[in-house]
C-alpha cells in the first residue's frame, strides 16, 4: 500500500502536541509495516531524523503552511496535487487538515475542536479558519481519529457526525520520563530554583492554559502559606499573552515564577522530575499529554476537572474548578501539607498510566488506517 502522511509538524526541536503524536506513532507503523510505502510530505526542507527508514518518500510541499491563507493553498493545491499525482491508498493528516478538493480517502487526527467554544481564544483569522472549515473537514474525511473519549463526542455532537466514524488514539508518554534518583532531583532543584520545591505547568502559553489564573492561583497560596514553594512554568508563548504578562506584572511572589520557555526532552525530564507538583489548570483539553508525563515521572497532579482531564487522570489526580482562583490555592494547600495525599496520587498513577503508551497509540492509529483504506477499497 501507499500511504501519503500530512508531516508539516515535525520540525526539528520544535515538536509540540501533534508533533509528538506524529513523530512516535508514525516512526513504530513505519518500523512494523515496512512492506508499504509511506509519503511524508512536509513544508519545509525535512531534518533526516524524521525519514524513518527506507520505506518513507520525503515529498516537500511549498510554501510553509504557518498562515490561514497558505494552509488553505497548501492543502487545496499544493497537498492536493501530490494526491492526485502520487495517488495513494489513504492520506493521513495528524492535524486535522485536509484537502476538500482531493478524492482520496482521508483520515483526518482531530485532536480536539477548543475553537468551536471558545473561538475568542484564537487570534481572529485562525479562529475564522478552524470554525470555517474544520466541519467541512469531518464530514469531508472518510474517517477521523481523535485522542479522547470526550473529544469524539464533542465532534460528534458538535458537527453532527456519527459515533461510529470517529476512533480514539490515546496519546502516549515519552519513554524518558521516570521517576529520578535524590540526586538528581537535588542537583536539578539547585540550579533552577536554588534548592527551592517548586510547582510546574506545561504547555504553550494561551489563554485556553489558565495561565492567569495559575498566576493569581499561586500569588495567593504563597501568602497564605509559609512554605517557600516556587512556581515554573514551561512553555513558549504563542498568541495572545498580554493578559498573562499584566497578571505577572502585578503579583506579590514574581521573583519566585520562573517562566523556562521550551526545554529539550531531557532537560523536561529533570525538570518535570523535579517538581514537588505539577499544576495543571487548562479549562479546556483534547488530552493533556503533562499530566500523563507527570504519572510516569513520579510527580503527583493537581488537574482542571474539565473535558478530557478527569478521562485521563482516573483517580490518580487531585482536581480543581480552573475557573475558581480559590479551588487552584485549596489544592495547592493540600498536596503542601498532606504527604499521604501525594503518596495515594502517586500509588494511582502507577496503575493509570498503563492505559496509556506510544505503543498503543501507533496500533490503533493503524487501525484506524486500515479502516479508512477499506472505505476508499473498490
Amino acid at each position: 500500500m501507499r500511504i501519503a502522511v500530512n508531516t508539516r509538524f515535525l520540525i526539528k526541536d520544535k515538536l509540540e502536541g501533534i508533533g509528538w503524536f506524529t513523530y512516535e506513532s508514525l516512526r513504530r507503523i513505519v518500523a512494523k509495516y515496512a512492506e508499504h510505502e509511506f509519503l511524508f510530505i512536509f513544508d519545509r526542507e525535512p531534518h533526516p531524523d524524521f525519514v524513518f527508514d527506507v520505506n518513507v518518500n520525503p515529498i516537500v510541499a511549498y510554501p510553509p503552511a504557518r498562515h490561514p491563507f497558505l494552509w488553505y493553498l497548501w492543502f487545496e493545491h499544493s497537498v492536493a496535487r501530490i494526491l492526485r499525482r502520487y495517488k495513494p491508498d489513504v492520506f493521513v493528516s495528524t492535524d486535522g487538515f485536509i484537502s476538500l478538493s482531493s478524492q482520496t480517502p482521508s483520515l483526518s487526527v482531530i485532536h480536539d475542536i477548543n475553537f468551536a467554544h471558545f473561538p475568542n481564544d484564537l487570534p481572529f483569522l485562525a479562529r475564522k479558519y478552524y470554525n470555517r472549515f474544520f466541519p467541512l473537514y469531518a464530514k469531508h474525511a472518510a474517517r477521523i481519529a481523535t485522542v479522547s473519549e470526550y473529544s469524539k463526542q464533542d465532534i460528534s455532537s458538535t458537527y453532527g457526525i456519527l459515533p461510529s466514524k470517529i476512533d480514539v488514539v490515546y496519546n502516549g508518554s515519552n519513554s524518558i520520563f521516570t521517576p529520578l534518583s535524590v540526586e538528581e532531583i537535588a542537583k536539578t532543584k539547585a540550579e533552577l530554583t536554588k534548592g527551592c520545591d517548586y510547582f510546574i505547568f506545561i504547555g504553550a502559553l494561551n489563554p485556553r492554559k489558565n495561565i492567569v489564573r495559575l498566576l493569581s492561583a499561586y500569588d495567593k497560596f504563597r501568602k497564605n502559606n509559609a512554605r517557600k514553594i516556587k512556581l515554573v512554568i514551561v512553555g513558549e508563548a504563542m498568541f495572545m499573552t498580554k493578559e498573562i504578562s499584566q497578571t505577572y506584572s502585578e503579583i506579590s511572589h514574581k521573583e519566585d515564577v520562573i517562566f523556562t520557555g521550551r526545554l529539550s526532552p531531557q532537560r523536561l525530564k529533570m525538570v518535570l522530575g523535579s517538581a514537588f507538583a505539577l499544576t495543571y489548570v487548562p479549562y479546556f483539553e483534547g488530552f493533556g499529554i503533562p499530566i500523563l508525563e507527570a504519572m510516569y515521572a513520579g510527580v503527583p497532579v493537581i488537574a482542571a476537572d474539565k473535558t478530557s482531564m478527569p478521562e485521563v487522570a482516573g483517580n490518580a489526580a487531585l482536581f480543581i474548578d480552573p475557573y475558581s482562583v480559590d479551588s487552584i490555592v485549596n489544592a495547592m494547600h493540600q498536596i503542601v501539607e498532606s504527604e499521604e495525599l501525594r503518596s495515594q496520587l502517586k500509588n494511582a498513577a502507577a496503575i493509570q498510566k498503563k492505559k496509556f503508551s506510544w505503543d498503543k497509540t501507533a496500533e490503533k492509529l493503524w487501525t484506524s488506517i486500515q479502516k479508512t483504506i477499506e472505505i476508499g477499497s473498490p
